[in-house]
């Protein structure tokens, strides 16, 4: 006998699973079941309107369409086409009703999701159709009904989303300020945070950074017992949509209302019963609540949008903000104001500057917590838990989430009035006539300014003693960007990279290798902290002319390309042998340029006057652009990115390399050998170690693959031509065996110069010759 089918799963950001099935449970709803990121549960369509109204914490109410027993397994398209074609959506729909199917995951028979978005989109118009005769439309935008499919390996789950747009969404946002938090997870953190219990017991709330006041409404509505969803019940009515908005404000009209409103079985009496109970709860808690509730941000144009998102609740007389800095942040002179919660989620910061300017900004929160606040609590929520250290603050709990993809942290603290707290960075001076003495925020001053820890001295003297070794071979040999510094000392396990860039200035690209999970994680970034202290003290930078990444080593099936979403504005160049080659060191992991190829680009440069040369994986060309500034008569470049043949073409442009000579090919490299039928007397492969990308079919693994590519390089090379074959697999091994039939010789040591001659294993290169 089969399973009945769960009544609804509602889905929540992770690590609210439990927090939502609370909720879930204090609405009436039985058979409670928590999984990632959501809660099954059951009860009847009083309980699916009361979850849609009521819940703080959910994304989304899905009905589920199958039993547990009978969700077919998908190992086709006709599979999914005839699994969706058996429910019987003519029940469901309403008279010419429109949809939208969401589908995610794949298999191998259904390979991308908006495939199968279609085949289900499909079968719902032919069934409908079949059975009433008219064929319902499909809306991006608005629609009546939404479907949810999901495949996960070859089984299909097809629900009803009975919510419309996410739940998320209340209704209140005529306007927003800069990346502000999902009001689900903000209600959240307000939970853990015991908002409700120290409102009951007379507290207030208090938001220092409040931005578009998130924290605010919800804790607002919370108190005044006002509905998640009850906004959105008064907008659906083209009666009520005027009271609450000011002239000019203007509301997503995919919030008015609930998607079950059109459903074939929605009940109005039933839903009507839960909105006019929700009005009423809402109303008679207006009348005796009287929370304290303060909002303050340096930015009025943000407060702005706020005060209109609070007219659109009604909360006015209970959410006042105002402009104020954080510095000012004090205790309202409300003399019956009794010790609440202060909660804010200041900014994480992505780049060095902005993580150096926000460090005072964290202590000084903590600091003016402690002056003027002792007896309340501090929550402070941060996706940045380096600058949660800022705070110098002992929180008694932590709670883990997750701000969309971002791992964040809710920290929670005890305010006490300890007086004034001295930080690790802070440095004693004398400043009075009577030898008293005063201290000051090192943080305060330039990086290349602060004094240096016991660490990052250590890291300087190496740094000095590293640079005085390399700069007699630089200056002979005109190198401009070189490896100033590669682990040397194991403790700090990055790499530093020296650039002179045209325009005269000098950036370093510090690289760190991801510490073993074994290193305390606050150990690991104080070490890095010294180590780009260390590199801007010796090298006298400034934030602006460091950048750093993290480098992890490949595991499985992943793979790198673009780390930021960004193109550089404003493009810069490094020479080397006399080409102008572009770099960047704030888009991606790598800048554009391998340094450690620079002997075999210069070799390649020498030997190629009167040839033709091909660039298999060429990535930027740069080897390409030193072929061709040596002589080369033609060349073809290979790569499958746009991103990486776009800054090719620059490349060859910037050092004014005819395009009609010296052509680029987006191609699948293996692919393009296979066809390829052109003589070649110099080659340079260098393919990744592994590579999974979309744009090719398979997998690329050069252990497992490099005998075939360098035999097929070995049929198009012309008589008494040579094929440069390296890669950076530190394991890698070459089938000597198989390559016997020709003239292999390891050049790996020759194709090292000083910068890199201490980390022989950074790539390993072979000549081959018939």
């Amino acid at each position: 006998m089969n399973n009945p089918i769960p009544s609804y799963f509602a889905t929540c950001p992770k690590g609210l699973e439990s927090l939502l099935k609370q909720e879930l449970e204090d609405l009436g709803s039985s058979n409670l079941k928590e999984t990632v990121a959501g809660v099954y549960f059951s009860g009847d369509q009083g309980i699916l309107y009361k979850a849609c109204m009521w819940s703080r914490l959910a994304n989304k109410i899905l009905m589920p369409l199958f039993n547990d027993g009978d969700k077919p397994t998908v190992d086709s398209a006709d599979d999914l086409y005839t699994a969706a074609k058996t429910i019987p959506w003519e029940e469901h729909f309403p008279e010419n009703g429109t949809l939208l199917v969401e589908f995610t995951g794949t298999n191998d028979a259904i390979r991308n999701t908006q495939f199968g978005a279609q085949t289900v989109k499909d079968a719902v118009v032919d069934r409908i159709r079949d059975k009433t005769g008219s064929r319902p439309d499909v809306s991006k935008t608005s629609p009546d009904i939404r479907i949810n499919a999901r495949l996960a390996k070859s089984v299909i789950y097809i629900s009803l989303e009975i919510n419309g747009a996410g739940l998320h969404k209340r209704g209140y946002r005529v306007g927003q300020g800069g990346a502000p938090l999902k009001e689900n997870l903000a209600a959240a953190i307000l939970l853990r945070a015991g908002w409700p219990e120290i409102y009951k017991a007379g507290g207030a709330l208090l938001d220092p950074m409040c931005g578009s006041g998130t924290f605010l409404l919800e804790a607002g509505m919370m108190a005044c017992k006002m509905a998640p969803g009850l906004l959105r019940a008064r907008f659906s009515r083209p009666d009520r949509q005027d009271i609450f908005l000011a002239e000019g404000d203007v509301f997503d009209p995919q919030v008015v209302g609930f998607g079950f409103e059109k459903w074939q079985k929605h009940d109005p009496a039933l839903w009507q019963q839960i909105v006019d109970e929700a009005e009423a709860i809402h109303k008679q808690a207006l009348e005796s609540a009287q929370p304290e509730i303060r909002g303050y941000d340096i930015d009025h144009r943000v407060l702005g949008t706020t005060r209109r998102n609070i007219t659109v609740t009604g909360l006015d007389d209970i959410i006042r903000v105002t402009k104020k800095d954080v510095s000012e942040f004090k205790k309202p002179t409300h003399k019956e104001m009794q010790p609440g919660l202060i909660i804010c989620n200041p900014p994480y910061g992505e780049r060095l500057g902005e993580v150096e300017a926000l460090r005072q900004t964290y202590f000084t929160l903590a600091q003016r917590c402690k002056e003027e606040f002792s007896g309340w609590q501090l929550g402070v929520f941060t996706g940045n838990k380096e600058l949660g250290r800022e705070l110098r603050l002992r929180p008694k709990k932590k709670y883990q989430l997750y701000n969309g993809l971002i791992p964040s942290e809710l920290l929670m603290y005890d305010v006490r009035d300890e007086g004034t707290v001295k930080r690790a960075t802070d440095v004693e001076v004398v400043d009075g006539e009577d030898g008293s003495k005063s201290w000051f925020n090192a943080r305060e001053l330039p990086l290349k300014e602060r004094p240096l820890s016991s660490g990052a001295a250590m890291v300087a003297n190496r740094l000095k003693k590293r640079r005085k070794q390399l700069v007699k071979w630089t200056n002979k040999n005109r190198i401009n960007s070189f490896r100033l510094y590669d682990a040397d000392m194991p403790e700090y396990a990055a790499a530093i990279d020296h650039y002179l860039l045209s325009n005269g200035d000098i950036h370093c690209h510090i690289q760190e290798y991801a510490p073993p999970k074994t290193i305390d994680e606050a150990k690991a970034q104080e070490r890095f902290d010294d180590l780009v202290h260390a590199c801007a003290v010796v090298l006298d930078l400034s934030e602006s002319q460091i950048s750093t990444r993290v480098r992890r080593r490949n595991k499985g099936k992943t793979q790198y390309e673009k780390e930021l979403a960004n193109t550089p504005n404003v493009p810069l160049y490094t020479l080397e042998e006399g080409a102008e080659l572009e770099v960047n060191f704030d888009d991606y992991l790598d800048t554009g340029l391998f340094l450690d190829h620079r002997p075999l680009r210069r070799r390649i440069r020498q030997e190629a006057r009167g040839k033709t040369f091909l660039n298999l994986f060429c990535y930027t060309a740069t080897a390409t652009v030193q072929a061709a500034l040596g002589g080369a008569t033609s060349s073809v470049s290979v790569d499958m990115s746009n991103t990486y043949l776009d800054w090719a073409q620059r490349n060859l442009e910037r050092n004014d390399i005819n395009r009609d000579e010296h052509t680029l090919i987006r191609n699948n490299c293996e692919d393009w050998l296979k066809v390829c039928r052109q003589g070649f007397d110099l080659i340079m492969l260098d393919p990744p170690s592994f590579s999974n990308s979309k744009r090719m079919e398979g997998v690329l693994d050069i252990q497992r693959d490099h005998v075939g590519l360098i035999t097929r390089c070995m049929e198009i090379l012309n008589p008494g031509g040579t094929l440069y074959f390296s890669n950076n697999l530190r394991s890698f091994k070459l089938d000597e065996e198989a390559l016997q039939q020709y003239n292999v010789r390891q050049i790996s040591k020759e194709t090292l110069d000083p910068d890199f001659i201490a980390n022989p294993r950074i790539h390993y290169c072979w000549a081959i010759q018939c």
